[in-house]
Order: C-alpha cells, then sequence, then structure tokens
C-alpha cells in the first residue's frame, strides 16, 4: 500500500454546530426560528480552504450524540476528510456532548455569541495518534487556534503536533482569543508566547495582538510577531484593513465594502482563503486582498460554513471592483 498524499491544510480546533436566528435585531428571547450550521472557527478555516479546492483535513473530537454525527456528515459534504473527526463514546450523559452556539444578529456590528460548551468541550479533549501526527507533520499547511490552548489535553496535544512538525514554512497560529474559555488574559499571553516559538504565521486582530505581545498598535504589533521569529504577521484593523508584514514588505489593504449581515464568519473565510494564497504562490498583497475580500463576502451572508465562498466568487468580486 503506498504512501498518503499529504494534505494542503490539516486544521486543529473548534467545531461544534451554529444556531442562527432568521429574526434580525432582536434579542435571543424574542426569536421565533433557527436554522443550525456546521460552525467553530477551525472548522470554518478548513471548509473554507475546501471551497478553495485544497486537500483539508480537520482534527477535532464531538460528543457521541445527533449533532455529533451531524458534525462529521457536514464536515465531509463541504469537503473536509473527516477521519480525524472523532466521537467520544460512553454512556449519555457522562460525557460532554458536541457544542452548540447560540447568535443575535444585529446589523453592522453586534453580533453577540452565547457559547453552551461546559464544563468542557469535546474539542478540546484531542489527543494526539500516530496518524495524526503524520498528517500534521506532512501537511503543506498547519493551522491552529489560541481557543486550542485553554484546557488540557489539548493544550499539550498542540505542542506534541508542533514539535512533531518543527517550525517549517506555513505553521500558522490564528490568535483568535475568546476571554471566556480562559481564567485571565494573562493566562493567555503565556500559553500564546510559548506558542510563538513553535509557529512561523500569526493572524489576528489588534486586541487578539495585546494579548499575544502586549501592543495594540498595527505595526508595533507586527514588528513584535515578526522578532519573535516569524516569517509574517497579519494584524486585523476592523474599518481600516488588514495589515501584513515579512521582514522585507508591509502591505495594507483597506476595507472592502459589503452590506453587513453577520460579522462572524469573516475572520474564518480571510483564513481559508490566505491558506489557499500561500499555496498558490501568489505574492503578498494578491494574498492579503484575496483574502480580505473572501471575508467580506461572508459578512454579507447569514452562515459561516456553507457560506464559505469558491475561488470564482472571490474572483468575480475583486474584478468588479478592479483590482484583480
Amino acid at each position: 500500500m503506498g504512501e498518503r498524499t499529504a494534505y494542503d491544510l490539516v486544521a486543529i480546533g473548534r467545531t461544534g454546530v451554529d444556531i442562527y436566528p432568521l429574526q434580525h435585531g432582536v434579542g435571543l428571547e424574542d426569536v421565533t426560528t433557527f436554522e443550525k450550521f456546521l460552525g467553530g472557527s477551525a472548522t470554518n478555516v478548513a471548509v473554507a480552504a475546501a471551497r478553495h479546492g485544497r486537500r483539508v483535513s480537520l482534527v477535532t473530537r464531538v460528543g457521541g450524540d445527533a449533532f455529533g454525527r451531524y458534525v462529521q456528515r457536514e464536515a465531509e459534504r463541504l469537503g473536509v476528510d473527516p477521519v480525524h473527526i472523532t466521537a467520544i463514546e460512553g454512556e449519555q450523559g457522562r460525557v460532554p456532548p458536541t457544542p452548540v452556539t447560540f447568535c443575535e444578529v444585529h446589523p453592522p456590528d453586534d453580533f453577540p455569541l452565547s457559547f453552551y460548551r461546559y464544563p468542557i468541550a469535546p474539542d478540546l479533549m484531542v489527543e494526539p495518534t500516530d496518524a495524526i501526527l503524520a498528517d500534521v507533520r506532512a501537511a503543506r499547511v498547519h493551522w491552529s487556534t489560541v481557543t486550542g490552548l485553554s484546557q488540557e489535553p489539548s493544550r499539550a496535544t498542540h505542542f506534541a503536533l508542533w514539535e512533531a512538525r518543527g517550525r517549517v514554512e506555513h505553521t500558522i497560529l490564528d490568535l483568535d482569543y475568546r476571554p471566556m474559555f480562559w481564567g485571565a488574559p494573562a493566562e493567555a499571553s503565556e500559553q500564546v508566547g510559548r506558542a510563538l516559538d513553535h509557529v512561523t504565521i500569526a493572524v489576528g486582530n489588534r486586541e487578539e495582538c495585546e494579548v499575544a505581545v502586549g501592543e495594540t498598535d498595527p505595526h508595533r504589533a507586527a514588528d513584535a510577531l515578526l522578532e519573535r521569529g516569524l516569517e509574517l504577521a497579519v494584524v486585523k484593523q476592523g474599518p481600516r484593513g488588514v495589515l501584513a508584514a515579512t521582514r522585507d514588505e508591509r502591505v495594507e489593504v483597506g476595507p472592502f465594502p459589503v452590506d453587513v449581515i453577520n460579522g462572524l464568519g469573516a475572520g474564518d473565510a480571510f483564513g481559508g482563503a490566505l491558506v489557499h494564497g500561500l499555496l498558490a504562490g501568489w505574492d503578498l498583497r494578491r494574498t492579503i486582498e484575496f483574502a480580505n475580500v473572501a471575508g467580506a463576502i461572508v459578512a454579507g451572508r447569514l452562515e459561516c460554513s456553507t457560506a464559505m465562498p469558491t475561488t470564482a466568487d472571490v474572483e468575480t468580486a475583486l474584478a468588479g471592483a478592479g483590482r484583480n
């Protein structure tokens, strides 16, 4: 039997079910109808990369319940190899259920989330297997998030995977800091500081950069990340666009106009498109412009995973803006 073909991307992290209201501009107490979608940051990034034709695997865990089966099935339907999406077996009530996340939708900039993933979610119970270690080692891109460092055994698993992979190119950390998953910002800063010694690319907004390197100014944050030995620092600036910096180049891309419906999946669409651009060998400006537009497209849609654009969708939007 021959060797398995390496994945373009192996992502690890959050998964679950997003429950989104079909009534917008009201609180959850007044919503009467919802729709469910595949969700979780790392899961959305995996789907986004798959939409660009990339061969993708996701390392995560789900409960042995109906929502867990939905995650496995829907991930595969959307192009993600589910081989490393495993269920925690056990008697009902004695193992954590697949998490669900409720969102309120108040366009253009208010999307409060309610996470149901306590005291621990299955995706934080992932442990390294020989197959996972081999796939992460061989992957062209490895994507992880700061949330995965918030609890054991996930934290130790992340470091084990980084050790197995080595600090090779396209080892990406999404700074994705969610305060509700941490006891204090200082705890997160300590773990992110350790993680930065193992990755080559970091992606985050200004607040997340403050947790990571103590800087909110985009240029100073990028400098601080590069000083940690990273090859690429991407700092999202909200309405001011995106800054991307290497040791030799600095690119700023302005915002792409869109009528926002739900801004929650935009960063994950950006991530999947960033992966695609890196693997395509594009120059930095083209990569960031492409990723920026991919994010904007999803911000104009309700859901996250099933809203991820194809390469053609993004190129059409770029062409319409005269920037292709």
